[in-house]
């Protein structure tokens, strides 16, 4: 399987300008929110303060025509005004009160920008090497890619079953993806780190791929993991575990004790008064170097796991080592 992060951001650039500072060091954790470059303010920081004034100047218009309208009001009902007068003082305040709108939406705006030139972190994560240098012009016109920040804290683990993984699911009444109430555990993975050490944590599988690839004959599973210490990183291949199953009480045997053959499996049980009889059972799935028996045998029952090719049925033995069936869960 392949790890990949929980969440990679590219951090962009919105507005264009000169890189003036760089506010992180490379590789390390930045917060969310934490402001990481700055371009150059001075060209935006001037536009805010040309639409400032420009907002003062349509206020003080605004408040002109609202007077102009309130002198005229009277004299209109006094018959001291004619209604063109009225209408007159109605349309200038209320288009000086539109201008005081757009004056107050570009500044908004003319602030917005400014606050681009402070480039922050959407999250939190560990920040990548920087993508460009400090004096690069950067933005819409330029390099606006600047760095990634990658948030790992859990990692989603991607890899691949059959379709005959598919069948054996359903066959456990296991429905990938989805957590089931009536049962007391959910399908988890482990993972293999590449010194041959079994990762400690465990992953719980939360997608699975509706179809099979054509091509491969497989479907996508992915499994959310977590990674307080961030010994996973994002890109890295490893070997993934499924479990499908959980069996209380099974009974597990050595696989070497196992005869196979067209009629079936089966074992030589020691009975308590040394004879051997072969009896079939019915096998489920290998753990390593042993085998889940689902039938045939119990709990304490001695098993030939040495020698047994020249054993027969119902032959008296003298065990020199015994095995004992065991339960596991």
């Amino acid at each position: 399987g392949r790890i990949r992060a929980q969440q990679i951001v590219e951090i962009r650039a919105r507005v264009e300008g000169y890189l003036e500072k760089m506010l992180f060091a490379e590789g390390t954790y930045v917060k969310k929110n934490q402001a990481l470059f700055i371009i150059d303010p001075k060209l935006y920081r001037a536009r805010v303060d040309k639409v400032r004034a420009q907002l003062n100047k349509a206020r003080a218009q605004a408040l002109k025509a609202q007077r102009d309208l309130n002198r005229i009001r009277p004299l209109y009902e006094q018959n001291a005004a004619s209604q063109l007068d009225l209408d007159n003082a109605v349309a200038g305040y209320e288009s000086a009160a539109a201008d005081v709108a757009v004056s107050e939406a570009d500044l908004t705006q003319a602030e917005m920008t400014l606050g681009y030139t402070t480039v922050r972190s959407p999250i939190a994560g560990y920040i990548s090497e920087r993508n460009a240098d400090i004096g690069t012009l950067v933005g819409p016109g330029g390099k606006s890619l600047l760095a990634t920040v990658v948030k790992s804290d859990s990692v989603r683990v991607d890899f691949s079953m059959t379709a005959l993984d598919y069948l054996r699911t359903k066959e456990r009444n296991v429905t990938l993806g989805h957590k089931d109430s009536t049962r007391k555990w959910d399908p988890y993975v482990t993972v293999t780190l590449a010194d041959g050490s079994q990762y400690p944590h465990r992953g719980l599988v939360d997608f699975a791929d509706p179809q099979v690839d054509p091509q491969t004959g497989t479907f996508s599973v992915r499994a959310e993991m977590p990674n307080p210490d961030h010994v996973l990183l994002p890109g890295q291949f490893t070997q993934v575990k499924l479990l499908l199953d959980v069996r209380e009480n099974a009974v597990v045997v050595p696989s070497k004790a196992l005869v196979i053959e067209k009629g079936g499996a089966y074992v030589f049980v020691v009975r308590p008064d040394s004879v051997v009889e072969r009896r079939f059972v019915e096998i489920g799935p290998e753990l390593q170097n042993n085998t889940v028996v689902e039938r045939g045998l119990a709990r304490g029952e001695q098993l030939v796991v040495e020698g047994y090719h020249k054993l027969q049925h119902g032959m008296r033995v003298l065990p020199v080592a015994d095995y004992q069936p065991e339960k596991r869960q």
